[in-house]
Parts: C-alpha cells; sequence; structure tokens
C-alpha cells in the first residue's frame, strides 16, 4: 500500500510539474526541451511537439468544436485530462497570426512564419489559412534566406500587453500603415509597382512603428 501511494504521489508531482512548465512555454526564457526555431531568423523558443501539459498558457482559441486548440504559435489537442502539443492541423482558418511571426517573401508571395508552420491571408474568409510548406521554401533547419526582403520588425511590449493584444495592436496597425502608404505585405510585390516597392516598404515600416510606439510597444 505505501508502495502504491509512493507511485501516485510521483505521478501527481509529475503532472503538476508538466503544467507549471508549461506556463513557461513561449513567455520568457526557454524552459528545458523546448524547440527553437531559427529558420529565417525567427529565433523563438516552442514547446515541442508531443509535450503533454495539464494546461495550456494563455488565452487558447478553440477550432474544430475543441478538437484543436490555438495559442500563441502553438497546436494543442485534448488528451485525457490534459493536452498534447501538435502540429497545425493544415487548411484551417485562424483569426490573429501568433504574436510573434516572420513574414517571408517565397516565389513572389507573402507568407507569415512561425513554430515549422506556414500562414497566408485568405480575405475571403477574414482570416489566415495554415498552409504546406511553399515548394521553395527551406528545409527544417535550412539556412537558405527568403527571396526578398523581410518586412519584420522587432516589437517588445512594454506595457505586459497579452498575446492577443499584440496580435490585435499589430493587425490594427497595419491596416492604418497601409492606409497611408499604399503597401501591403499581404500582397504580391506589396500590391505596388516595382519601382515603388523598396521606397513604399520603408514608408510601410515607418508607419507600423510609429504606430506601435504609439501603442505602447518598443519597435526596432
Amino acid at each position: 500500500m505505501k508502495s502504491s501511494l509512493g507511485v501516485l504521489a510521483a505521478m501527481t508531482l509529475a503532472v503538476a510539474a508538466m503544467g507549471a512548465q508549461a506556463q513557461q512555454w513561449g513567455h520568457g526564457p526557454a524552459a528545458r526541451g523546448d524547440h527553437f526555431d531559427g529558420r529565417f531568423n525567427h529565433n523563438h523558443y516552442y514547446a515541442p511537439r508531443g509535450a503533454y501539459i495539464g494546461a495550456m498558457p494563455g488565452r487558447p482559441y478553440p477550432l474544430y468544436g475543441g478538437r484543436y486548440y490555438y495559442s500563441g504559435g502553438v497546436w494543442y489537442a485534448p488528451r485525457g485530462p490534459g493536452f498534447v502539443v501538435v502540429g497545425a492541423p493544415v487548411g484551417v482558418f485562424v483569426p490573429l497570426l501568433p504574436p510573434f511571426y516572420t513574414t517571408v517573401w517565397i516565389g513572389g508571395a507573402p507568407y507569415y512564419y512561425a513554430n515549422d508552420t506556414y500562414y497566408t491571408w485568405d480575405a475571403a474568409q477574414n482570416g489566415y489559412q495554415v498552409v504546406q510548406p511553399p515548394a521553395d521554401a527551406p528545409a527544417v533547419g535550412g539556412d537558405t534566406q527568403p527571396q526578398a526582403a523581410s518586412d519584420d520588425l522587432y516589437v517588445y511590449p512594454q506595457n505586459n500587453q497579452t498575446a492577443d493584444q499584440q496580435s490585435n495592436d499589430k493587425y490594427e496597425c497595419h491596416k492604418w500603415a497601409n492606409s497611408q502608404t499604399g503597401f501591403d505585405p499581404t500582397q504580391t510585390a506589396g500590391g505596388v509597382t516595382p519601382d515603388q516597392l523598396e521606397a513604399k516598404r520603408a514608408d510601410y515600416q515607418r508607419a507600423m512603428k510609429a504606430c506601435l510606439e504609439g501603442r505602447g510597444y518598443s519597435v526596432r
């Protein structure tokens, strides 16, 4: 009986430890065993696929009637009393991009990349769709660079904005910057003529920086 109680106590502590570790994934210093995604200089840590956790961090967004959950660029599926980290289901639409994402241009088209997952904007669905890796994308661990300059800005939330707030602020600033400059990184070649591309991209990034700084972010 004592042996059984000892095993039960050990299992309880292990589950509790996994739940506590889950709160750290994607938020601050990397926890032991985290997956580092350095493709396209993305340079962020994520919970590794296959990891079991007791509770999901952040404010998870349910999809397919709760078959999947999405939070901070990490995808989860229910398993018993907890959840397991899984790959993003191709074809699904999400309303917001992860709080940290990298915009890359492959084959003349913009993709939004985070945690080994590619997203594209679909205006008809008013959302971002998980898509297969484009044919010209580098393999996992590859060092091939995107074909055109990245539109990334490094944004730090100075006022402890939540992940959801960061995504909302980025999207609203994107809409404002697009209205001010005519440049749209979600469109091929920014939606401008080739002779305008570099100047309009620079104008767009300055507008994004001004908007985000006005909302309490540090932008580089």
